[in-house]
């Protein structure tokens, strides 16, 4: 993991939306940016000067903006963090997408890496539980859309014992 760049919210929506563009068009320029995050060129201008004072981009008035080594692992680990997250919400806690991504974008930016790295491994650990699995979650989806478990809670731990090799 990068050296941990306190940058704002803001500033980390901009270094995202920067690797973005350059991923798709190899440079970025100030009017891609303000497209994307549908920002005024004015705000993109100052949020350029404060990226490229910290040596994230490379940065000159109306010139094509590039990222440097140090920006691409900040823009990185924003970006994980911010897939981690959606996948959680959608996978664990069966959410739809829309929602997901929204609430990966707010949470990305305060979320600590120890939480975020805790609910991937609760994820796998999901996923290989014996007790747990895809089951469980498709369990929990169904509870959250019908407001009741598809078993009983004495039949499913009763199947749970069976799949595990306990006697009921």
């Amino acid at each position: 993991m990068p050296t941990k760049q306190q940058l704002s919210a803001s500033l980390e929506d901009y270094i995202e939306a920067i690797y973005h563009i350059i991923a798709e068009k190899q440079v970025a320029r100030g009017k891609d940016i303000a497209a994307r995050l549908e920002v005024s060129g004015p705000s993109v201008t100052e949020a350029l000067r404060a990226l490229s004072r910290k040596g994230l981009i490379n940065y000159v008035p109306y010139e094509v903006i590039t990222m440097t080594a140090s920006g691409r692992e900040v823009a990185e680990d924003v970006i994980e963090r911010h897939n981690a997250l959606k996948q959680f919400f959608i996978e664990v806690l069966a959410l739809d997408e829309t929602t997901a991504e929204q609430g990966a974008c707010k949470i990305e930016h305060t979320a600590p890496r120890e939480i975020i790295n805790r609910m991937v491994q609760f994820s796998k650990f999901l996923a290989i539980c014996p007790r747990g699995g895809k089951e469980l979650i498709a369990g929990f989806a169904d509870y959250c859309s019908k407001g009741s478990p598809r078993d009983s809670c004495a039949q499913c731990v009763s199947q749970c014992r069976q799949i595990g090799g306990e006697q009921a």
